[in-house]
């Protein structure tokens, strides 16, 4: 599998539950913090949940 580095360039404030327990899951807390992820399905699904919270890049 692809490794993809996934960074929040939003703030969580203000967003459902949901989203901030995605948010969490994926290794993430605070605007700017990055993390790398091996791209499966189920990080995949994550990530459509928060597309709009997160920059990924290859």
């Amino acid at each position: 599998m692809a490794k993809v580095k996934i960074t929040q360039v939003v703030s969580a404030i203000k967003k459902t539950e949901n989203q901030k327990r995605v948010l969490a899951s994926l290794g993430l807390g605070k605007i700017n913090s990055t993390v790398e992820q091996e791209l499966t399905p189920s990080i995949k699904g994550m990530l459509n949940k928060v597309n709009h919270l997160v920059v990924v890049s290859e």
